[in-house]
C-alpha cells in the first residue's frame, strides 16, 4: 500500500505538482493538515492522492469518477504493484472523507499566494483592486440537496433542480478568486458581500455593480481602511445641482443615514452608522450603436481627484466586467455550472476544488505571462487548460532535467498567443442553434412514467 501511494504521489508531482509547485506542493497540503489537526490512515486514497485526483478530475473534460479511477490505474500500470479495483466506491468514499475546511483553506491559500506575486506595475494607481460578483450553481435533484439548497419556488416539485448562490471576490491584477461564500438561492448579493468583506486587505479597492451600492456597506468598507467603486443603485435619486462640483460630471455629495433599518442589518449595526457620509459621484454616458444613449452614475469613496482622476475611475469601472468573464470561465470553461455531487457537503467541496483548480490555472498563466513578457490576463484560460492536459503525458514520462525543459516549453506555448482586447464589445444574448423539440417537464418523472404505462 505504501509503495502504491508513493508511486501515485510521484506521478501527481510530475504531472500536476510541477506546474503548480509554488501554489500546491505536497508540503502545503501537509501543513494545512497539521494546522487543522487532521489525522488520516495510511491507505491508497490518502488526502494527498485524493485531492490531486479530484483536481485532475475537474480539469478534465470527462469529469466522471470512473475516468478519475481509470487514470489512477493507468498511472500504476507497469510499476510492478497491485492494481486497484475499477470500482469507484473507494475513491468516492475518500472524497467524502476530505474535510471541507481543508479544501477551503487550500483555496484561500492559493489566492493569497498568487496575490503575493503582484508587483507595483500591475496595480491600479498603486492600489490593489478586488472585483465582487454573485452567481448561481445547479446540482443534482436529491432530497439532501433540495433540503439545503431549495429549488426556485416558481418550479413545481420534482421538475426543478436545487440551486445554490455564490458570492466571489476576484483579484483584478491576477484574475484569481480570493474569497468565496455559499448560500441559498434567495440570498441577496449584498448579504453575500457582507460575509466577504473580512477577506479584504487594508487599502484594497472593492469594485462592484449597483447591487452592492448601499449606505451601510460604504461605511463598512471605509472602516476596513478600504475604498469602493460601485454603480449607483437605481433606487437612489440625486441631481447634479446638489453637491460640491470638483470637475466635469464629477462632484462630492452628502448621503444621509436611512430613516428605517434596512433588511440584513441588526438594530445595533444600524444605530452605529454615522448620520452622514460624503461620497464622490461621477456621471458618464454609455453609447452603443443602435441603442439609446444611457447616462450612468458611479459612487466611490475615492474623494481625492488629484490622485484618482475622473477618467481613471470610469475606466476602472469598465473593468468590472472581468468578474463576469471570470465566473464564465469557472462555470462554463471548467464546467462548474452543473455540479455532480449528491449531498450538500460534497457540493461545497466540489465548488472549492473547482475554484482551487481555477486559481492553479491562473498561476500557470501568471508564470507564463511574466516569464515571456505577455500580460497574464490576456492569455487564454481554456487554451492554458488544453496545453496543460496535453503536456501531462510528457511530464509523466520524462526524467527530472527533461521535465524542466518540458515545463519551460509549456509556459512558452501558453504565452505564444494572447487573446485580443475588445473594448466595448457588445453581442446579443441569443442562441442560434435550436434545441430539440421536446416538451418541458411539468410533472415529476414518476407521474410521467405512470402515464406512459397506462397509455
Amino acid at each position: 500500500m505504501t509503495l502504491r501511494v508513493q508511486i501515485l504521489k510521484n506521478k501527481f508531482n510530475q504531472s500536476l505538482g510541477l506546474p503548480f509547485k509554488e501554489l500546491l506542493p505536497s508540503s502545503a497540503i501537509e501543513q494545512a493538515l497539521e494546522e487543522l489537526k487532521i489525522k488520516y490512515k495510511k491507505r491508497l486514497f490518502d488526502p494527498f492522492v485524493t485531492l490531486w485526483a479530484f483536481l485532475s478530475q475537474v480539469l478534465d473534460t470527462d469529469k466522471s469518477c470512473h475516468n478519475a479511477v481509470s487514470k489512477i490505474i493507468a498511472y500504476l500500470t507497469g510499476e510492478g504493484v497491485e492494481i486497484p479495483s475499477t470500482d469507484t466506491s473507494a475513491y468516492c468514499q475518500a472524497r467524502s472523507r476530505l474535510p471541507e475546511k481543508l479544501l477551503e483553506k487550500l483555496f484561500n491559500k492559493s489566492g493569497q499566494n498568487l496575490e503575493e506575486k503582484v508587483t507595483t506595475e500591475h496595480l491600479w494607481c498603486g492600489r490593489n483592486v478586488k472585483v465582487i460578483d454573485g452567481s448561481t450553481i445547479s446540482m443534482p435533484d436529491t432530497l439532501e440537496n433540495q433540503k439545503e439548497y431549495p429549488q426556485p419556488k416558481t418550479q413545481k416539485p420534482g421538475c426543478g433542480f436545487p440551486i445554490a448562490k455564490i458570492g466571489v471576490i476576484f483579484s483584478l491584477a491576477t484574475g484569481a478568486a480570493v474569497a468565496l461564500f455559499i448560500d441559498v438561492l434567495n440570498t441577496h448579493d449584498i448579504q453575500l458581500a457582507r460575509k466577504l468583506y473580512q477577506f479584504l486587505n487594508p487599502l484594497d479597492i472593492l469594485l462592484g455593480d449597483r447591487a452592492f451600492c448601499a449606505y451601510a456597506d460604504l461605511v463598512a468598507i471605509k472602516k476596513l481602511d478600504c475604498d469602493a467603486v460601485f454603480r449607483k443603485h437605481q433606487a437612489r435619486k440625486t441631481s447634479m445641482r446638489k453637491g460640491k462640483i470638483v470637475g466635469d460630471s464629477d462632484k462630492l455629495v452628502t448621503w444621509h443615514k436611512p430613516k428605517k433599518c434596512p433588511k440584513g442589518l441588526s438594530k445595533d449595526e444600524f444605530n452605529a452608522l454615522p448620520t452622514t457620509i460624503t461620497v464622490r459621484e461621477i456621471y458618464y454616458y454609455i453609447v452603443i450603436p443602435g441603442f439609446r444613449t444611457q447616462r450612468a452614475s458611479l459612487i466611490t469613496t475615492l474623494s481625492d481627484k488629484n490622485a484618482y482622476s475622473t477618467l481613471e475611475i470610469v475606466k476602472l469601472y469598465g473593468k468590472r466586467w472581468h468578474a463576469e468573464i471570470d465566473l464564465k470561465h469557472i462555470k462554463t470553461t471548467l464546467g462548474m455550472d452543473v455540479l455532480r455531487c449528491k449531498t450538500p457537503s460534497m457540493v461545497r467541496k466540489e465548488i472549492y476544488v473547482y475554484l482551487l483548480a481555477y486559481n492553479l490555472i491562473r498561476s500557470l498563466m501568471w508564470s507564463a505571462g511574466t516569464t515571456y513578457a505577455t500580460p497574464p490576463l490576456r492569455l487564454s484560460l481554456q487554451g492554458t487548460r488544453h496545453h496543460l492536459n496535453n503536456f501531462i503525458p510528457q511530464l509523466l514520462t520524462a526524467y527530472s532535467k527533461k521535465r524542466l525543459q518540458i515545463y519551460s516549453t509549456l509556459l512558452k506555448v501558453i504565452a505564444h498567443k494572447a487573446v485580443p482586447e475588445r473594448p466595448g464589445r457588445s453581442q446579443p444574448r441569443v442562441r442560434k442553434r435550436r434545441p430539440k423539440a421536446y416538451p418541458l417537464m411539468t410533472k415529476p418523472r414518476h407521474e410521467l412514467n405512470k402515464q406512459l404505462q397506462t397509455a
